[in-house]
């Protein structure tokens, strides 16, 4: 059943779901009473119902699941939320967040549930997830080149409502277009276009946030500390933001893309040596990065490396091939390599869709879903021949693991440190983003050692002091603010200086001047010095 609160009956629903929390949840009386209030509470202020779904819901799973990214997390032995909360507008996750703050309810919010460590929506303690899939309007002016975006929205939607309009303009988000713009947003979020424009996180000009008190503010309203700690700062910590304003770019008619792999035979490991001393110092218009992963050499099954190299310009093949001729001839690009098409449909193309698909493919969207773990660092010297070579023999070793050098330097040298929480600017080469999947369901930890091995082996070539990290990239191996999420700045400090480097601080500040009590938190959020 699907229960809708509404203040006509709050009586009876009251009554319905406490008799499922004395049947399928171990509460003691007085548990019975405090869960009983906070849905009581959620009902007296609604002029229109809030969906509420319990494990007795037939759509319970199905809701559950459905932006459940990580199945690594899909078991029959992780906690489940107690109630998912889907609400229709705005005024009814004020509701929510002042009823649960009133009655003590840990929150998890989840936009897409893109999560590597499923922090949207598992926990270790009793829980609700808020679900913002409803609120996903998206308000394009072509005219001023902004848009207004719901945090339910995801990249795929914001892209067909830019592409709706105009094709001339765009969004510097990421590639996978399943993913949610509110913890993409949260965290930076970048694409093939982040040479060019930055992050996603850059161009936000203004949001409308949730806090504490239930009031929804924006830019103007809130403290300038809050809008800078929003964009970058990592989601769950200060609030809900329920939309944001952002700042659409300009793009050509036409831009080239080209998708070249290279063996261990067939030169890769000089050309990934050389790629990088190029590639953060190409023209701001121009995207090459290269993926890293293990495929057969031959058919009896002998391993190899293969390198493959991506790219994105925002030009026309002629002017891309004069450059690759003069910065890169040693990749052997030909003519017939270089593909020119629409910024749309590279959106299609690095996200797997057939280029001459309808743009309408990216509306509702089904999630791609599997087991995996993700890491990264970020890396501000040359890693040389020799030590490639030690990095390919460590790859062969763990079959399973692969690695992304995404290229930094354009307009991320241009934006200093400081400006926003995401720190990692001008003296970086490249992000690694470290990945495995798996399918086997039964042994999880092979694979999860695969990529922690991986990830200590890169040690002496990464960024030091601290090793930094991605924060959308979440990783709980860096450390946790506690197992309940609500430890201490010593401990939050570990994992938060990788994420953040010297912003941690400022972080922490904002954080104890707009929830000092620590009620927006997780796992790994930003603590409150306050608490």
């Amino acid at each position: 059943m699907i229960g809708t609160i509404s203040s006509r009956s709050p009586l009876l629903l009251v009554l319905v779901l406490l008799s499922w929390f004395a049947l399928e949840i171990s509460l003691g009386a007085s548990s019975l009473t405090h869960h009983g209030d906070f849905l009581k509470c959620l009902s007296l202020p609604s002029k229109a119902s809030i969906p509420v779904h319990t494990p007795q819901s037939s759509n319970y799973s199905s809701i559950l699941e459905s932006t459940m990214g990580n199945l690594r997390f899909n078991t029959s032995s992780t906690a489940k939320p107690f109630l998912i909360l889907t609400p229709l507008k705005e005024s009814h996750v004020q509701t929510i967040v002042v009823c649960s703050r009133k009655h003590g309810i840990q929150i998890k919010v989840r936009s897409g549930g893109h999560d590597f460590e499923g922090l949207s929506y598992m926990s270790d303690v009793p829980f609700i997830i808020l679900d913002l899939f409803n609120l996903r309007e998206i308000d394009v002016d072509v005219n001023g080149k902004v848009a207004w975006v719901q945090s339910g929205a995801t990249t795929g939607e914001v892209y067909y409502k830019i592409a709706e309009k105009s094709n001339t303009l765009g969004f510097p988000a990421a590639t996978c277009t399943t993913v949610g713009i509110g913890g993409l947003f949260s965290g930076g979020g970048y694409g093939f276009m982040l040479r060019k424009y930055s992050l996603a996180a850059d161009n936000i000009i203004d949001a409308r946030i949730v806090d504490v008190h239930g009031r929804i503010l924006n830019r103007k309203s809130m403290e300038k500390g809050l809008f800078w700690a929003i964009r970058g700062g990592g989601g769950g910590s200060f609030g809900i933001v329920v939309s944001w304003k952002i700042k659409l770019v300009t793009v050509p008619p036409v831009v080239t893309i080209f998708s070249v792999s290279k063996t261990l035979a067939e030169g890769a490991t000089s050309l990934v040596h050389k790629w990088q001393q190029v590639a953060h110092k190409l023209p701001h218009d121009l995207f090459l990065q290269v993926g890293l992963s293990v495929v057969d050499a031959t058919p009896e099954g002998e391993k190899t490396i293969l390198a493959t190299f991506d790219s994105m310009y925002l030009g026309d093949a002629k002017k891309l091939q004069t450059v690759m001729q003069d910065k890169f001839p040693e990749l052997g690009l030909e003519s017939q390599d270089y593909i020119e098409m629409s910024w749309i449909q590279s959106v299609f193309l690095f996200d797997g869709i057939p280029t001459n698909s309808s743009i309408d493919i990216l509306v509702n969207r089904p999630q791609a879903k599997s087991m995996g773990k993700g890491k990264s660092d970020y890396v501000k010297q040359v890693i040389s021949k020799i030590e490639l070579e030690k990095i390919w023999e460590r790859m062969l070793k763990d079959e399973q693991n692969g690695m992304v050098f995404i290229p930094y330097g354009g307009n991320m040298n241009e934006i200093a440190e400081s400006e926003t929480p995401f720190p990692h600017r001008n003296g970086t080469l490249f992000m690694i983003f470290h990945f495995v999947f798996w399918d086997e369901k039964q042994v999880p930890e092979k694979y999860t050692n695969q990529i922690r091995r991986m990830y200590e082996f890169m040690t002496p070539y990464v960024s030091k002091s601290p090793r930094g990290a991605y924060v959308n990239y979440r990783d709980l191996d860096l450390g946790q603010t506690s197992i309940n999420g609500t430890a201490s700045y010593a401990q939050a400090k570990i994992w938060g200086s990788k994420y953040f480097k010297g912003n941690f601080d400022k972080l922490v500040y904002v954080k104890s001047k707009v929830d000092p009590d620590n009620f927006f938190r997780n796992e790994q959020s930003i603590p409150s010095i306050a608490y």
